[in-house]
């Protein structure tokens, strides 16, 4: 029996408590409405009920390494930090064979994933980012490549001339196995216009992960939010995903990303407050219901309000990353990576039972 801390005067709270006890899909304006209320016990209480439905008290990390070939990029996105000029101090583009002594110099025994994501780089080919995959599978055989944004994905197809389709299963032929959630930014072409998101549009990048499912890929979705959008663009945004999920069924975890400043030492009131951070990972929750996972990205929000996160409908805590660098360029003042033993803790320390995954949440160990 779910108990509310919300007033009994509170009609359309009570008519959304009622719609997620019995399964029933939230509208847009349900979702802006948990956005505008102050009623963040009742909102984290409906997404703990409704994680709970899914994964029980399961949650989820992995052992990955996140790789970054090139920060050399075409585009300059507002709220990027990480992208270089070719030639501009430190910039770098990396060959396979570089990338691959980069990681037999860090990698440590356990690591199932390769998180690869980089530069829009129009100075290299296509094939270098093919051949880029093929190093690593060649070398690294049992870590699964999950590799490239939908916003990578859609520059590949102009650096190469070929379609959606093509490219994919080009980079699928050198190893990759899933697709990165990054790029989606706000689904929205006029707050991608205001941004300077000069990469995908919302079409190409849906039909992009649209196109993965199709080929047998399932992939990871994200939304950036805290810059320009409004409350309404955020639920817009979860409800595009959440109508890609009704036709292909191909993702398996959303992902809010807290936007970061590009300053380290900028104000508080430059970052997202801690209670908008667990009002959006709770609302992401409850408004998509056709995905199993809401992931609590620690990177963004830290690690103890990732711990808090678990209790307003967060299933997955990433994993160990090992050197960060998007955000961190962005302004994270966070870790840049996570042990297993820190995770387990950080887990359990949330009542929570740990478990390590692959990156298709097949389940590697369970920490009772």
């Amino acid at each position: 029996m779910f108990v509310t801390a919300a007033p009994q005067k509170d009609k359309r709270m009570t008519e959304i408590i009622e719609k997620v006890q019995h399964g029933e899909r939230l509208s847009l304006e349900d979702g802006v409405y948990l956005y505008q209320s102050d009623d963040l016990l009742t909102i984290g209480q409906l997404a703990n009920e409704a994680n709970m439905r899914k994964n029980g008290k399961k949650v989820y990390f992995i052992e990955n390494m996140s790789l970054y070939f090139t920060n050399v990029c075409e585009s300059y996105c507002a709220f990027c930090n990480f992208r270089k000029d070719q030639g501009e101090e430190g910039a770098y583009t990396l060959s396979g064979e570089e990338m691959v002594k980069y990681v037999e110099e860090n990698i440590h025994p356990g690591v199932r994933e390769f998180h690869i994501v980089g530069g829009h780089n129009n100075h290299v080919p296509f094939q270098y980012y093919v051949d880029s995959l093929k190093a690593l599978n060649e070398r690294f055989p049992d870590v699964t490549l999950k590799a490239y944004t939908a916003a990578e994905i859609e520059f590949f197809t102009r650096l190469s001339g070929l379609s959606t389709k093509e490219v994919l299963q080009e980079l699928q032929k050198a190893g990759l196995k899933s697709l990165t959630g990054g790029g989606a930014e706000i689904l929205s072409d006029q707050y991608r216009q205001k941004m300077k998101v000069d990469k995908a549009n919302v079409d190409q990048y849906l039909d992009v992960h649209r196109t993965a499912h199709k080929l047998g890929m399932k992939t990871h979705t994200t939304m950036l939010y805290g810059s320009i959008e409004t409350h309404e663009d955020r639920i817009r945004h979860m409800m595009q995903i959440r109508e890609l999920q009704d036709e292909t069924n191909g993702f398996m975890v959303f992902i809010p990303l807290s936007m970061q400043p590009k300053n380290k030492n900028a104000s508080i009131m430059r970052r997202n407050s801690a209670y908008e951070d667990l009002k959006t990972i709770a609302i992401s929750r409850l408004m998509l219901d056709n995905i199993d996972h809401i992931k609590a990205y620690f990177i963004n929000i830290g690690t103890q309000l990732t711990q808090v996160s678990l209790s307003f409908g967060a299933s997955d805590v990433h994993g160990t990353i090992l050197k960060e660098r998007i955000s961190h360029a962005a302004g994270a003042l966070t870790p840049e990576g996570l042990t297993r033993k820190e995770l387990i803790w950080l887990i359990k320390g949330a009542g929570r039972i740990p478990v390590e995954r692959d990156t298709f949440y097949n389940e590697i160990q369970v920490y009772e």
